[in-house]
């Protein structure tokens, strides 16, 4: 399962200042909103971030790797976190929020637009009437231009991270190969572990569809988080939507 064997890894090479810039969105987006379930909150950097900000953050992942090491850093934090493991395309039971937030291109691993449109269905029945969904996605350029070719290599004593990313099987899809190796003292030498992940992006104009086909009003495209308007060359959008 996706980011089962990752969990720790992804932890090491996430760029910590992205979370800081995810949460300054955030708070600048949100229309005085305070309760917030974040979706896909990962190893929970963001939802601490929120929650230190003052915000009521419910965090929930699919993974449960993921949130286990969220835990613990709620815990480094002082931070009382809620975390749920669940999936986005079934949110009943978890309550309602004032808002909603789905980050780092999470929306992007739904398999198709008829999925992506079925999480906005599942945000909608989530929000409170006039509750606010934020989320980003790449970019066709992102998608289309940049990852076809990359590769990234990282090396320390306990591990070894090779990512390679290949053009996907239908339009605007990418392939990220994600090999490596961690030391295990049982058996004295690394334990080589692989993962395969799928991502798929669409049209700004097929998002905004799938938003409003559900009932969301109001809704906002930039990039850059937030600072900058839509450009060719953008490679994340940021989406906001009221219900």
């Amino acid at each position: 399962m996706i980011y089962q064997s990752f969990a720790a890894v992804y932890d090491r090479l996430m760029d910590s200042s992205l979370y800081e810039q995810w949460r300054d969105y955030t708070l600048q987006t949100l229309q005085a909103k305070h309760r917030v379930l974040e979706l896909a909150c990962g190893t929970g950097d963001l939802a601490i971030l929120l929650k230190q900000a003052g915000l009521e953050v419910v965090g929930l992942d699919l993974s449960a790797e993921m949130l286990s090491i969220a835990a613990e850093k709620a815990s480094e934090a002082a931070v009382e976190l809620p975390l749920l493991q669940g999936d986005m395309l079934a949110l009943d039971d978890i309550g309602t929020f004032e808002a909603v937030t789905c980050f780092d291109d999470s929306i992007c691993y739904m398999p198709d637009l008829a999925h992506v449109q079925q999480v906005f269905e599942q945000v909608y029945q989530s929000l409170e009437p006039e509750g606010q969904f934020l989320f980003d996605a790449h970019s066709l350029y992102q998608m289309d231009e940049l990852f076809p070719g990359f590769m990234y290599n990282d090396k320390t004593a306990e591990t070894a991270f090779m990512w390679t990313s290949y053009v996907g099987e239908v339009p605007h899809s990418i392939e990220h190969d994600l090999s490596f190796f961690v030391w295990d003292e049982k058996i004295n030498g690394y334990q080589a572990l692989n993962e395969l992940h799928y991502e798929r992006t669409y049209a700004i104009s097929d998002y905004v569809a799938a938003l409003k086909a559900v009932g969301f009003k109001d809704v906002t495209v930039s990039a850059d988080f937030g600072q900058e308007a839509v450009q060719a060359d953008s490679v994340r959008w940021f989406f906001s939507a009221v219900k």
